[in-house]
């Protein structure tokens, strides 16, 4: 995970909220730890001024999977980069489309 450029880690919910809210784009999003359950990442995505997080987690095959909109089959993936690259076509089952990759880098200016 620490080579996908948009996975920041073991930041809050707060944090990723305030990093897309800075950006205010409708479609940026990042990857972070979640806070609550344990080896889970949270897809974290601006639409319409309000933050939507889809739990990301790979599987005991190997795979990678996102748990989108209730009645949206799951898909599987090698990579996670395979992952992002499927979200960022539209009408995906999530809020809207990945459209501006929030880096790490980008993150850092961002804080300070």
């Amino acid at each position: 995970m620490e080579k996908v450029s948009v996975y920041h880690g073991n930041i809050s919910r707060e944090m990723g909220e305030k990093l897309l809210s800075d950006v205010g784009k409708d479609g940026s999003y990042l990857l972070r730890d979640s806070e609550t359950m344990p080896g889970m990442y949270c897809l974290c995505i601006l639409h319409e001024n309000v933050v939507y997080t889809y739990r990301v987690h790979q599987t005991s095959t190997g795979s990678w999977t996102a748990e989108a909109a209730p009645g949206v089959p799951r898909r599987l993936f090698r990579k996670v980069q395979n992952l992002i690259s499927a979200y960022e076509k539209p009408n995906q089952g999530i809020a809207t489309h990945l459209q501006h990759p929030v880096e790490r880098t980008v993150a850092k200016i961002v804080k300070g």
